[in-house]
Parts: C-alpha cells; structure tokens; sequence
C-alpha cells in the first residue's frame, strides 16, 4: 500500500478482539478518519440516505461523498462515540437487502474521496477490488474474547460467551448471504492479527510495519 496516495484500510474482527479500537488508534496514528457500521447506520437514518438519494447526490457530483460531508459537517475529528456506548462492539441488528446496499454506496463514496480506516463486516468485500486498498482481519482466543465481553459489557462469564455465540453466527451469516465467503477465509485479508499477548498500541505497530 502507497501511504502517498489515497489508501483505505478495511479492518474486519471478532467481538472481544479489540479490533475495533485498533481501527480507531490506526487510523488517529495515519491521521485519517475512522468509520464503522455505526456511524454508517446513523448517517442512513439522519439524514434519509437512500440508494436513490445517493445516485440523485452522484448525478450532481462524482465527489458526492466529499460534498455531503462538507454540508453535515463530518470533520476529520469525529467521534464515534456520538453513536456508540462506551464498549468495543457495537450491537448486531438485521440487516435487509436495501440497507446493505446503501451501505455499499456509502463505503464506495468513502473510499473514492478520501483515505480512510473502515471497520465493519462487509467493507472488505465491498472494496476488495478497489485500489490501494489493505483489508485486516483481527482475532482473539474465545478466553481472551470472553474476558473482554465481560469487563466491557458488565457480563457475566456465561452471558459474555452467549453473546459472542450469537454475534458471531449473525456476522458469519451477513457475510455469507451478502458476500457469498466466510468471514473466517483468511484468503479474504491482507493481513491476519491474533491478538493474544498483545496490546491495542503493538497490534497497530505490526500493522504500520507491514504498510511500511
């Protein structure tokens, strides 16, 4: 990947990796913005973004995303946690047909205007054609994941292992029905991180090591 021309990163990850708050330091570290499904979801509903408003937004301008961030007032500084608990995964919800393909809209807007950090389930998908582009997956031991769970949802152990069961078959069937792979196929990633033994900050380290 060229860090001199626009890049963008797709960081997918297991709930109670941590990969979340790896794709926010890695990107404050690149110094360039951080998105996720939760902002992406909010925007959606915010302000009524559609497929159909999107193309109505591109017939105006190529750079639609560039203009509509600029209109909302989206800055470089955004802080997810507008939309999200102070916790490193978000809740799984349905997701229908039309609202991934919104989404993919707005991942494909993202990438073709600026350099960026994306973490969510379908970006590497979405984008694994698109130039300069790395995609990274983040994994943990189920113990590691567990005590995470725990301490970030105020879980009890068994609670904390329910939940990561349930989040991951909905992740594993999203991918499976929308991108038609698993999320599991490390043939899907540039990089692959077992975070065990190691710390949000060195798991960004590796990760600038291997950019170069």
């Amino acid at each position: 990947m060229n860090r001199n021309e626009k890049f963008v990163i797709t960081v997918n990850r297991e709930l109670g990796s941590g990969g979340r708050t790896v794709g926010r330091l890695l990107a404050e570290r690149l110094e360039v913005p951080f998105y996720d499904k939760v902002l992406i979801r909010a925007l959606q509903e915010k302000y009524n973004l559609s497929v159909a408003e999107i193309e109505r937004l591109k017939a105006q301008s190529n750079s639609w995303w560039a203009n509509f961030k600029r209109v909302v007032g989206i800055g470089q500084a955004i802080n997810p946690n507008l939309f999200l608990n102070q916790e490193d995964d978000e809740p799984e919800t349905l997701t229908t047909e039309m609202i991934f393909q919104t989404e993919k809209e707005i991942l494909l807007g993202m990438a073709q205007d600026e350099s960026c950090i994306i973490a969510g389930r379908s970006a590497f998908f979405v984008l694994k054609s698109h130039p300069n582009h790395i995609s990274i997956l983040i994994q943990a031991p189920i113990e590691c994941r567990i005590k995470r769970v725990m301490e970030h949802q105020k879980l009890s152990e068994e609670e904390a292992k329910k939940t990561i069961n349930r989040v991951d078959k909905m992740r594993e069937e999203y991918v499976k029905n929308f991108a038609k792979t698993s999320r599991y196929d490390t043939r899907n990633y540039d990089l692959v991180i077992n975070m065990e033994g190691k710390s949000e900050e060195e798991a960004v380290d590796l990760i600038l090591k291997y950019i170069g």
